[in-house]
């Protein structure tokens, strides 16, 4: 199945605003972000395990465990702070 993974704020200067990735059917976030890290490089970097990084699939804030389904949106962004 295919999804569309997006990327905000400093994790997009990085890996740019988009790409779609392949992956097995019944995926979970937690597999795909286990895809991205095993390229290496950049992606690697900035989705390392010890890195805080918020995901979001098809615009709800979710957790490694969710299930992703053909044509899924999964967002990849750093924690916002306020003051």
């Amino acid at each position: 199945m295919k999804v569309q993974v997006r990327y905000f704020a400093s994790l997009r200067e990085a890996l740019g605003p988009q790409e779609t990735v392949e992956l097995p059917a019944g995926s979970t976030v937690a597999a795909l972000r286990d895809v991205l890290l095993a390229r290496g490089g950049r992606h690697a970097e900035v989705l390392a395990p010890q890195r805080a990084v918020r995901c979001a699939l098809n615009q709800v804030m979710a957790d490694g465990g969710a299930v992703l389904e053909e044509g899924a949106e999964v967002a990849f962004f750093p924690p916002v702070t306020g003051g």
